[in-house]
């Protein structure tokens, strides 16, 4: 399709991933100021995402497969951060 639509030209570049980590940008800014939240437990929360859409750029723009691979693989220790977080701050004293 000449010219193509919005879609298209979003996913084509990897644009589409940019307004996801936008988004993801302003939800930790909002975390910050108006929860309260620490940067820890907003890297937990929101970092295994970001580097996920991370991944997916790489992919969408078609980048070497271990720029897809890296961003993955470090989203894992973050997860596992912020479980570790939950299971602390939920658990019996």
């Amino acid at each position: 399709m000449p010219g193509g639509g919005l879609t298209e030209i979003l996913f084509d570049n990897g644009h589409a991933a940019d307004v996801i980590l936008g988004v993801l940008a302003i939800e930790a800014a909002w975390l910050r100021s108006a929860k309260g939240w620490s940067w820890r437990a907003i890297a937990g929360l929101l970092g295994p995402a970001a580097l996920i859409v991370l991944g997916l750029r790489a992919a969408l723009v078609e980048a070497d497969w271990w720029w897809i691979a890296l961003p993955l693989a470090a989203s894992l220790p973050l997860h596992l951060m912020d479980l570790r977080m939950r299971f602390k701050a939920g658990s019996p004293q």
